[in-house]
Order: C-alpha cells, then structure tokens, then sequence
C-alpha cells in the first residue's frame, strides 16, 4: 500500500503520520491562544490569572511565570477549539486554510499524542 494510501487516524487518507498531524494541531492551538493572550494589557493578564489562580486554590505572590500559565490554562479552556480528529481531517482536506497559523513550533518536535 502506498503511503498516500494509508489511512489517518483522523479517517481520510493523508501522507502525514499522525505525529506531525499532533505536532502541527498543537502549533495551531498554541498559536489561537497566543493570539488572545497577545490582545490582553499586562492589568488584564494580571486579573485573568488572579481568577484562575482563585479557581484553582493557588495562594500566594503571582510571579511573572504563574500568571502566564494560568493566563494561559484560562484562554486555552474558554477557546473554542476543535477536537483533534476534526481539526485533523479538515486540515488535510485544506491545509492552507491553517498553514498560514501555525508558527514552525512543529517542525522542531514531533510529540507524541497522549492516550484516550
């Protein structure tokens, strides 16, 4: 069977493997939540994060670091993102409609997909 052939996990054919598939989702989810975070004044991130980090329990100073990941865990949850096996079978029905948000973080590390 040719490789073009193969079947994806998302179901259509397809010549990427699952891996670049995963790598490249994440490259594009990373990129939809930067682009929010990016719009927000440091004062927003600040009460975005202070919110999380009541949510979460989390006490305390918030240094530099903490407010941008729980800036950040707070967008990626209220982001309406696809699933994996949407964004997947879109995606090689029509790549350029997403190559243009994907930032290159991809092609330096091919993750492996999580379980379930």
């Amino acid at each position: 069977m040719a490789v073009d052939d193969e079947k994806s996990p998302a179901g259509i054919s397809g010549a990427e493997p699952e891996e670049v598939l995963w790598a490249k989702y994440l490259d594009f989810c990373s990129a939809q939540v930067a682009d929010i975070l990016l719009l927000l004044s440091p004062d927003e991130m600040f009460v975005l994060a202070q919110d999380a980090a009541r949510e979460a329990g989390v006490t305390g100073d918030l240094g530099y670091e903490t407010i941008v990941a729980l800036a950040t865990e707070r967008v990626s949850k209220k982001l309406a993102l696809p699933e994996f096996d949407i964004w997947a079978r879109d995606y090689q029905e029509n790549p350029g409609r997403y190559d243009q948000y994907l930032m290159g973080f991809w092609e330096t590390e091919v993750p492996r997909r999580p379980d379930g």
